[in-house]
């Protein structure tokens, strides 16, 4: 079988490398990949949004099972098309793809299906989103564009102060555009954030492994907040019981309620969560494969990923055997452009990468590069994902800030505290 990736980041290299090791696939082509996709599959120069030319290729290459990275042609139908065409696609329609595109339609959707969350209001313009912010006593809140920003759409006030200017920013100055037409106010949530992906046929769910992403910049989760800087697996702070809570109380439900509301949902469903004094509570929804979640957990899985995918696609996932782990622990620890989440240089050549390779347990998945002439280059704020493998959490993060120190570019930086949080947890 031929597999089309489609995407160009850290999370479609590792889809990239995971699929790549089955022994039903012969071919992976990514689309359009990086510098690191182009070593352990085939690139392919085309778009993530241009259906109608990853719709030719498909079919022009045999392609068996096409898989989806990036959210934003999900929310635009990609699975939808291929569909028409009788192409197997792993990803959830368009429909049902905005659990992830509309916060708005999340937050009532969990509401209808009695879903932990935290309370919230909604706003259509900016006058009264600043009313019901003046009039209300000044305690944190979390303020949301509705749509897709790229993981930047969202804002931790301490204050009030800070809270207008989320606002204002997003549906005043128009920030993110169109994503910005509707704002969603909510409480601000304590406790440790967790990540739960679980992938399901919209009739069976296995979840994978619990982890723990850092979105702020910089160490101590201080800074502005960022696609992820870096993500840990198995989170501690996720015991037995509470995985079997959330499975109960947060992905059966969702599953439920997206049936009734005409809205099947079947693909990769991605918990972001709260662990609360009262349990589990629901920051938000993904309908896709996280990252760098999904690095730091593909490092860990030992079952045959296309097969799993392909069994979800033939809606025959509860056929399959449970899904075996390497019981070590993994660390992956983004490196990114200077400047990043604001503005960045691109085209900075990276040194060291060979280095990095020959780290026991590491594997260097790009997010941010390309090739030119013949040198791998940044072209992204989050350039690497640099994750490994180890006995303990404390051995993964060496071995992967280990690698870390034989890259080098131009105005490289990381956080030095990825993974801390297990070690305090586990200390506690």
């Amino acid at each position: 079988m031929n597999v089309l990736i489609v995407g160009a980041g850290g999370r479609e290299h590792a889809l990239a490398w995971k699929i790549r090791q089955s022994s039903h696939v012969e071919r992976v082509f990514v689309a359009p990949g990086n510098a690191g996709c182009g070593l352990d599959a085939e690139n392919v120069d085309i778009a993530p949004t241009d259906f109608p030319r990853l719709l030719k290729f498909a079919h022009e290459n045999q392609v068996g099972l096409t898989v989806v990275g990036p959210e934003t042609p999900l929310v635009q139908g990609i699975a939808d098309a291929f569909q028409a065409e009788k192409l197997r696609i792993f990803g959830p329609s368009k429909l049902a793809a905005e659990l992830e595109g509309s916060k708005v339609f999340c937050k009532n959707l969990l509401r209808q299906a009695d879903v932990p969350t935290a309370d919230y209001q909604v706003f259509r313009d900016l006058q009264r989103a600043q009313t019901y912010l003046r009039d209300r006593e000044d305690v944190p809140v979390v303020v949301k564009a509705d749509g897709l920003a790229a993981g930047k759409g969202v804002f931790v006030c301490k204050n009030r102060g800070e809270a207008l200017d989320a606002v204002t920013r997003i549906a005043g100055d128009r920030e993110f555009g169109d994503a910005g037409k509707q704002i969603v106010i909510e409480e601000r949530l304590d406790g440790q954030e967790v990540s739960l992906m679980a992938i399901t046929d919209g009739r069976t769910i296995v979840p994978l492994t619990p982890a723990q992403d850092h979105k702020q910049a910089f160490d101590g989760d201080t800074g502005p907040n960022t696609g992820g800087m870096g993500a840990y697996c198995p989170a501690p702070v996720v015991s037995a019981a509470d995985l079997r809570r959330i499975e109960e109380q947060v992905l059966v439900p969702v599953v439920h309620a997206m049936k009734r509301a005409r809205r099947p949902f079947r693909g990769l469903l991605f918990a972001g969560l709260m662990m609360t004094n009262q349990g589990p509570k629901v920051l938000e929804f993904n309908v896709r494969f996280g990252d760098p979640e999904c690095e730091t957990v593909l490092m860990r899985l030992k079952s045959d990923l296309a097969e799993v995918l392909l069994a979800t696609v033939e809606g025959r996932l509860d056929q399959i055997s449970p899904l075996e782990w390497d019981p070590r622990p993994s660390v992956c620890v983004v490196m990114a452009s200077e400047g990043y989440p604001g503005p960045f240089k691109k085209g900075f050549p990276i040194r060291g990468l060979d280095e990095a390779a020959k780290i026991p347990d590491v594997k260097v998945f790009h997010a941010g590069t390309s090739m030119q002439e013949g040198r791998v280059v940044t072209t992204g704020g989050r350039v690497l994902a640099v994750t490994s493998l180890g006995a303990t959490i404390s051995s993964a993060k060496l071995q992967a800030y280990t690698a870390i120190k034989q890259i080098r570019w131009e105005g490289a930086w990381c956080r030095k505290d990825i993974s801390d949080k297990a070690l305090h947890y586990a200390s506690a």
